[in-house]
């Protein structure tokens, strides 16, 4: 492998992840302080690696519910590697030098985000392997969403000169991580992918395209892609939105260091016969730290390497997050200046047509947005993946999100908001893409704001309420409205095969299996009570299974004939949740056992994250949620209530509760005033998103000394 260098930007993201570390956090309302780190380890702890040849890593953060890590290789001129010494992603995958080092054994080390005084190794020797050798031309590098690379596989040492390509370890790749073909020609995904596992999880990473021997499985070589869209780069004027920008003053430095952050230039509103950008506050005010009349940017700082970029408009009002008035909101807009931004309100790759497998850039549908429903397909252009698309998971939704005033530096303190937009995520968002606009897949609508986020869920501000809160302070019934198309569109590049496959996976339900003890207690419920569940004449079988709006807890299996009515089915059973699975027909009738239960559940549909609920449930769940809304938002480990949709009984709504992952919690009712609960864990709810504490706050943030040095 003969890397070229990687651009600056990643390696500077990665400096980065120690520079707002330290920061003390005050715990959110009914929060409880992180717990401390007490150890990282690394698994393996050592091993052999071929040369070119990869070796995933993992590490466990002892003691911490944040598990996040920054990986790095030791004595490799930039912290995530070099040629001599091999790279490491962020997802802690190594890929080992073309040629065995002097000395052959590498040390990878893993530190904890929450804490940098704590970290973990692993050692890695590095051997010859066989006589064949791999080696892939030009090396390590980038490209845009939508674009290719292509890659050729020198062999020696074998006459068959033949290989297969890889992506992240899948034979031809994924829409997804981007695909190759047996020729070498990498396409890269429509989107920046985005780790939805592990230790980073919620934060855009680079892809592996490995090369391996087709005479000898055990000789490969691999290098790192890193995905970017056009949104990061710098635009010309006057420049569309949906693109990087963000406070030209929005940086600090400490100890030497210089951090600077930004966000996402999210759409064109005009009041008063001016336009304005459209934006978070966090991204334009520096959550409340601001002065209005700062210069807003385009790009953001953070790309370009902290130097002040061209002005593309001046901070013109804010919601005050810590002390303002009404329904809150983190936004933000700034008057746009002379000929900087596009008049029309065009967004990158917002589009209502495709041209040659190619989205084409376009403005949303003008005037004032529509309200949130459950289940709507929605999209968004942002600086750091770029144009995704996917689905309203839940509505109504309270929590607390933390904030930082400045750049990685000032006092923390914490919002709690009401009646949000949850949006599945699983890479429709991450770091950077606060301020992006939220819109509906078939009209091209405003429906939110994008101001945070988790690993599994993006979190807007319903757009009704963003224009509300920035009505003129003079005149309160002046409030802006969307510059845009005069006739509703699609968005197009939503219906392309990257974003398609993308959103399915986002809408896709993993199936869970609870433990053999679960399984029994379950089963012997059925039994205890076949003849009653049996008497409901829409139920054909009953049996054991795992619940979906709790996977940890088991569930007794209603089976019922699709499309037959369904009457006052029990919601629990001796205290355990009932779920409903519906098919055209059933191969046995009475109560069966889990087994037989299983093989049932193959003839019916997979699971969805996401069903259509009808008004009148909603509005029993508004009900629900109004009366217990704010008695659980009090309670440990608990960081969202909200109104969504239950999977184990499609049709019905459910009352969301949002949990941190790894925080202790009480035990979860599964059912509330006759409403059935469904639990969401996930990593911190962040403004900005982020899986990284430290990045409470920072939007996305980069060091100015990071810049790699060639190789």
């Amino acid at each position: 492998m003969r890397p070229n260098r990687l651009p600056w930007f990643i390696l500077a993201i990665a400096a980065f992840l120690t520079g707002c570390s330290g920061v003390n956090k005050a715990p959110s309302s009914g929060q409880q302080n992180p717990p401390p780190v007490s150890s990282v380890t690394v698994t393996p702890s050592s091993g052999k690696v071929n040369k070119g040849g990869s070796q995933a890593l993992s590490a466990t953060v002892g003691g911490a519910t944040d598990q996040s890590v920054f990986w790095s290789i030791a004595g490799a001129g930039s912290p995530t590697g070099d040629s001599p010494h091999g790279f490491i992603d962020n997802a802690g995958v190594y890929i080992a030098p073309t040629s065995v080092p002097s000395p052959a054994t590498i040390t990878v080390k893993a530190t904890a985000v929450a804490d940098a005084t704590k970290s973990g190794t692993a050692t890695l020797t590095i051997q010859a392997g066989s006589a064949v050798s791999v080696t892939i031309s030009p090396g390590s590098g980038i490209v845009a969403t939508f674009g290719s690379l292509q890659f050729t596989a020198s062999v020696t040492g074998n006459a068959n000169t033949a290989v297969t390509w890889q992506v992240n370890g899948a034979a031809g790749g994924s829409a997804s991580t981007g695909t190759v073909s047996a020729a070498g020609l990498f396409h890269a995904p429509n989107s920046v992918p985005v780790l939805t596992t592990g230790n980073n999880s919620g934060q855009t990473t680079q892809v592996v395209v490995t090369a391996i021997s087709q005479a000898d499985a055990t000789s490969s070589d691999s290098v790192l892609v890193t995905v970017f869209p056009p949104q990061q780069n710098a635009q010309n004027f006057p420049t569309p939105l949906g693109v990087s920008g963000g406070n030209a003053k929005d940086t600090s430095t400490t100890g030497g260091v210089t951090v600077c952050c930004g966000g996402t230039l999210g759409s064109l509103v005009s009041r008063g016969g001016k336009q304005y950008i459209l934006s978070n506050n966090h991204v334009f005010g520096e959550s409340d730290a601001a002065t209005i009349g700062d210069p807003i940017s385009q790009p953001g700082l953070i790309d370009n390497n902290c130097a002040v970029p061209p002005t593309a408009a001046s901070l013109s009002q804010f919601f005050n997050l810590e002390n303002g008035t009404g329904t809150k909101v983190d936004a933000a807009i700034a008057q746009v200046g002379a000929g900087t931004v596009d008049p029309l309100g065009t967004i990158l790759q917002l589009g209502g047509a495709n041209v040659n497998n190619q989205p084409t850039d376009g403005p949303p549908h003008q005037g004032s947005g529509v309200p949130p429903t459950m289940g709507r397909a929605v999209a968004k252009s942002g600086r750091s993946t770029g144009l995704t698309c996917s689905t309203i998971f839940g509505i109504n939704v309270n929590t607390s999100v933390e904030y930082q005033k400045g750049c990685g530096t000032g006092s923390v303190f914490n919002v709690t908001y009401t009646d949000e937009v949850s949006i599945t995520n699983g890479g429709f968002s991450a770091e950077g893409d606060s301020g992006s606009l939220v819109v509906t897949k078939d009209t091209a609508d405003p429906v939110g704001l994008l101001f945070a986020g988790s690993d599994t869920d993006t979190v807007a501000n319903p757009i009704t309420d963003v224009l509300t809160a920035l009505a003129d302070p003079s005149n309160s019934s002046s409030k802006p409205i969307f510059v845009g198309a005069p006739n509703p569109h699609p968005v197009a590049a939503c219906s392309l095969p990257g974003p398609q496959s993308a959103m399915a996976a986002r809408l896709a339900l993993a199936k869970v299996t609870p433990s053999s003890d679960a399984l029994q207690f379950a089963t012997r419920t059925v039994n205890a009570h076949a003849s009653e569940i049996l008497a409901h004449s829409e139920v054909q079988s009953a049996g054991a299974g795992a619940s979906y709006d709790n996977p940890t807890e088991p569930a007794i299996l209603l089976f019922v004939n699709k499309g037959q009515a369904r009457a006052n089915l029990p919601l629990l059973i001796d205290g355990i949740r009932t779920r409903v699975v519906e098919s055209e027909a059933f191969e046995r009738r009475g109560a069966v056992s889990a087994e037989e239960s299983a093989a049932l559940e193959q003839s019916s549909e997979p699971a969805q994250i996401v069903y259509p609920i009808p008004d009148a449930e909603v509005a029993r769940a508004k009900v629900v949620h109004a009366a217990h809304a704010e008695e659980w938002m009090k309670k440990s480990g608990v960081q969202g209530v909200g109104i969504g949709s239950s999977v184990d009984s499609p049709g019905e709504a459910a009352l969301l509760i949002f949990l941190i992952r790894g925080a202790a919690h009480e035990a979860i009712p599964p059912v509330i005033d006759g409403l059935r609960t469904r639990v969401r864990e996930s990593s911190r709810f962040r403004a900005g998103y982020g899986n990284r504490e430290p990045h409470n706050g920072c939007k996305l943030a980069v060091a100015k000394n990071a810049k790699s040095n060639p190789q």
